[in-house]
């Protein structure tokens, strides 16, 4: 318990260490909003961190910068029961902290998007950005925090879906909820809203170029008409 909420720490401490320290290519909360919400409701992220380790062998653990870009992008290092292979990257941002070059770091996101770009949306371009930390975390030369806009996040909503939906056909426990004045329809509104959400999800993994283009045109040719 202790180490996984070391874990915790670290990985929130990566995503606000920009507002606190100095940095070669900084960012805020709002421009990580801006650059990772494509569309309003697609607002869940997922976060990795790295290099993974206790707290006892930090010290040990020295790793490259081309290492930590690796690491960080492995499915395993993801704190969220949800596998990023699984889907597509609308937007990501890595957050590097300690003493590294933005050349390397740059040349190295390039490296995975080339790589991987399976992985990523065509239809949104350079939608991964990458900021640099001067200080390091207590305990390690240099570290990495992930965050990924990614459509494999509706694997957990699906999920809680199934887990609602078999409750809520045996009503089991409802009449805590009736009892208080909530209103079946809430739980059937809410249960409908989680659907819309993963189909949403769904509807922009599976969306190419052509499909954008062409729903562009056609806004245009009604706007016209």
């Amino acid at each position: 318990v202790g180490d996984l909420n070391h874990l915790i720490s670290a990985t929130m401490s990566g995503v606000t260490c920009c507002l606190r320290f100095p940095g070669q290519l900084n960012s805020d909360l709002r421009k990580l909003a801006v650059n990772l919400i494509p569309f309003p409701r697609l607002h869940f992220f997922m976060v990795g961190f790295a290099p993974l380790t206790s707290r006892g062998s930090q010290q040990y653990s020295a790793l490259t910068v081309p290492e930590l870009t690796q690491q960080m992008w492995d499915a395993k290092n993801m704190m969220c029961a949800a596998d990023p292979r699984h889907g597509r990257y609308l937007t990501a941002s890595a957050l590097f902290r300690g003493k590294m070059s933005t050349k390397e770091v740059d040349e190295q996101m390039m490296n995975v998007q080339n790589k991987n770009s399976s992985y990523f949306v065509e239809w949104i371009p350079n939608n991964v950005k990458s900021s640099v930390c001067d200080i390091a975390p207590t305990g390690l030369k240099m570290a990495s925090t992930f965050i990924g806009n990614s459509t494999s996040i509706q694997e957990m909503f699906r999920r809680v879906s199934e887990q609602f939906t078999a409750m809520f056909r045996r009503k089991a426990f409802l009449h805590w909820y009736t009892g208080e004045g909530m209103d079946e329809m809430e739980f059937t509104e809410a249960e409908s809203n989680m659907n819309d959400l993963v189909a949403e999800y769904q509807q922009y993994q599976d969306a190419t170029v052509g499909e954008e283009e062409y729903e562009e045109d056609e806004e245009e040719y009604e706007e016209e008409a």
